[in-house]
């Protein structure tokens, strides 16, 4: 028995509705559960809505052989930022206490009050919040969920990338 078969367009569209769930259930837990994202949490959530555009574009064009490669390194670089985002709040939810960062500001007063530069690296940096874990499922928090779907999210793009032909 083998597994079906998926066209190049149908797998576009599985990872553009992949992304847009994850987003919906981010904005569930936000303004339903009261989860509010920290810095990494939003930075995460900009690389799955750059992966919504990215897999959408390509589902809508279903473009030839150098659109494919195309699409799909576009959406292995929008991963890859996810994964390096996921695993870098994952490794601060992992740290002991005692060495976790402070709490910092919040994102928008960072953005009013500091250059675009400082602002990034305060992000990337992360925070106490971000260390935080408030919600898990299956043993597993929002962070290390996210970056397992990162980590399929790129694997899809390989894929994407190596699909030859319209055909499944």
């Amino acid at each position: 028995m083998s597994l079906p078969a998926f066209s190049f367009r149908q797998l576009a569209a599985a990872g553009a509705l992949a992304c847009a769930g994850l987003l919906a259930f981010g904005y569930y837990l936000q303004f339903f559960q009261d989860q509010d994202p920290c810095p990494l949490c939003l930075l995460q959530r900009g690389s799955y809505f750059l992966l919504l555009v990215v897999f959408a574009a390509a589902a809508i064009h279903a473009p030839a052989r150098p659109g494919r490669i195309a699409y799909g390194a576009a959406a292995f670089l929008a991963a890859a930022s996810g994964i390096g985002v996921a695993a870098r709040q994952v490794w601060l939810q992992h740290l002991p206490p005692s060495e976790v960062p402070p709490c910092g500001p919040d994102l928008f007063f960072m953005m009013e009050n500091m250059p675009l530069a400082r602002t990034l690296q305060l992000l990337f940096r992360g925070s106490g919040q971000c260390a935080e874990v408030d919600w898990t499922f299956l043993g597993l928090s929002i962070a290390e969920w996210s970056l397992a779907w990162f980590v399929l999210f790129a694997a899809l793009a390989v894929l994407l990338a190596l699909r030859n032909g319209d055909s499944p």
